[in-house]
């Protein structure tokens, strides 16, 4: 048989595992993961999440324990959320000096200093209506809220927290959070803003995890429309311009489009929030023996780096981690 002449022959640079290394575009490294904990009060508590297998509730000696383990593969970022002991509609433990988050932080700061810690600043988890902001006759009031997310943050810079990261989606947050910050001293802690956070339906377990669901209605009213991809272009830009050090993209498995877009325009730092949902969704998969795990999972965080995110927040962190070093 005589061959068509002039093809182009791709395969050359796939032949071995040598050259396929060379040529490869995107890389993993542990330095790309931010693992999320989840700090509680009491002591002894490792409560694991039904909806997030492998996750758990932590009380602070457990959690330092934890940040031991993840210290040693080579994890170097962790985001906190706190899982008050009670609640109340000024959300006062949110910004209390004893908050579980703000004790959370010393606690990695105790074991690592050098662990770069950034904290989850939102309302829901601490007040009895498990929304983002301050509730008023059945509406999320946008700009009292602010007044207390800034506190928030505020509180968590005293703590030792290096980032602050809104997750309200309330209007102006960013504004807020950058003149309070400065005004309190605290001139050089990046905010990295949840800017494109959509009212998805993969955020189920994770409300499991910080008993943060929503006591009426949803959050459709201040989180995007999964429909929409020119308004995240437009939340972007509010954020940078209000002084956003980092930008974000939550969920990230079902909107890589939208991460890949926010990189084209962009040139901030870009962070893929790996969700709850899509966790428990590979989790249960895995353990039905439908995939394997390991690559699954490596394979989904590469693209998510494709895509063209710089960092990524994934529950999947400490294995991935081992993994990569194995």
């Amino acid at each position: 048989m005589q061959l068509p002449t002039g093809f182009q022959r791709l395969r050359r640079l796939r032949r071995t595992a040598g050259i396929r290394s060379m040529v490869r575009e995107h890389v993993l490294n542990t330095k790309d993961f931010i693992y999320p904990l989840f700090a509680a009060h009491g002591t002894g508590v490792k409560e694991e999440i039904a909806s997030m297998p492998g996750v758990y509730h932590l009380s602070i000696e457990l959690l330092k324990r934890e940040v031991e383990e993840i210290s040693e593969l080579g994890i170097e970022s962790v985001l906190l959320f706190g899982v008050p002991a009670h609640k109340d509609e000024h959300s006062s433990e949110a910004y209390a000096e004893q908050g579980i988050v703000q004790q959370a932080v010393r606690a990695v700061k105790d074991v690592n200093p050098d662990m770069t810690v950034i904290t989850d600043v939102c309302l829901c988890a601490y007040n009895p209506d498990g929304h983002c902001g301050i509730v008023r006759d059945g509406q999320i009031v946008n700009d009292d809220s602010l007044v207390l997310l800034a506190k928030t943050a505020v509180s968590h810079a005293h703590a030792g927290a290096d980032i602050v990261a809104p997750s309200d989606m309330m209007d102006g947050r960013i504004a807020a959070l950058r003149a309070a910050l400065d005004q309190a001293g605290f001139l050089d802690i990046p905010i990295m803003s949840y800017s494109v956070k959509y009212a998805s339906a993969f955020y189920g377990p994770f409300r499991d995890a910080a008993h943060s669901a929503p006591s009426f209605g949803d959050r459709k009213t201040y989180q995007m429309d999964p429909a929409n991809s020119r308004e995240a272009m437009r939340e972007s830009m509010a954020d940078v311009e209000e002084g956003a050090d980092f930008l974000m993209v939550k969920p990230a498995m079902a909107y890589m489009d939208i991460i890949r877009q926010v990189r084209d325009n962009f040139d901030l730092p870009l962070v893929a929030y790996n969700v709850s949902g899509e966790y428990s969704m590979l989790k249960a998969a895995a353990q039905n023996g439908w995939i394997d795990e390991r690559q699954v999972v490596l394979e989904l965080l590469t693209g998510f780096k494709r895509a063209g995110a710089d960092l990524i927040i994934t529950y999947h962190a400490k294995e991935a981690a081992q993994w990569l070093r194995g």
